[in-house]
């Protein structure tokens, strides 16, 4: 079994940091369910200012907030205005992962969706993984990777 990404919330920018509450972050879940984050979820967050990287669980926040709040420990980590990319990740045997097709979804300043991408993962005819990045209109970006196929 392999950890792999499952879905991603790329660049998206924190609304607040509030130290006094219980340790998690809190999401927009029309974003979650977008990008296949659960509630109660262990994410792993990478803050693009600082280079911060801390995991903890996502709870919901209102519908349509646009909402990304660190909460208690996490708050110390992330300011806001500062963006973020937030990662959950499933185990996987190596041979389902042509199977998989993480959400990528990508941020405006103001937290509005940009880009609803996918990733692809294929082997080619010399039995070698292929990796694209799909978008809505399934254009792709290919990326070769020296990895032997199985």
């Amino acid at each position: 079994m392999r950890k792999l990404v499952a879905g991603k919330l790329h660049g998206i920018h924190v609304t607040e940091a509030n130290l006094n509450y219980h340790g998690s972050i809190t999401l927009d879940p029309d974003h979650c369910e977008e990008a296949g984050i659960l509630p109660m979820e262990f994410v792993e967050i990478w803050n693009k200012n600082s280079g911060a990287r801390i995991s903890t669980y996502v709870i919901l926040g209102e519908r349509g907030s646009r909402c990304c709040i660190l909460n208690g420990a996490a708050a110390r980590t992330c300011q806001p205005g500062d963006q973020i990319i937030i990662c959950n990740s499933v185990y996987l045997d190596e041979s389902r992962l042509v199977s998989l097709k993480p959400k990528i979804l990508t941020f405006d300043e103001d937290n509005h969706i940009r880009d609803r991408l996918t990733y692809s993962v294929g082997v080619d005819a010399s039995g070698k993984y292929t990796f694209d990045i799909l978008d809505e209109t399934e254009t792709a970006l290919s990326i070769p990777l020296m990895v032997s196929g199985g």
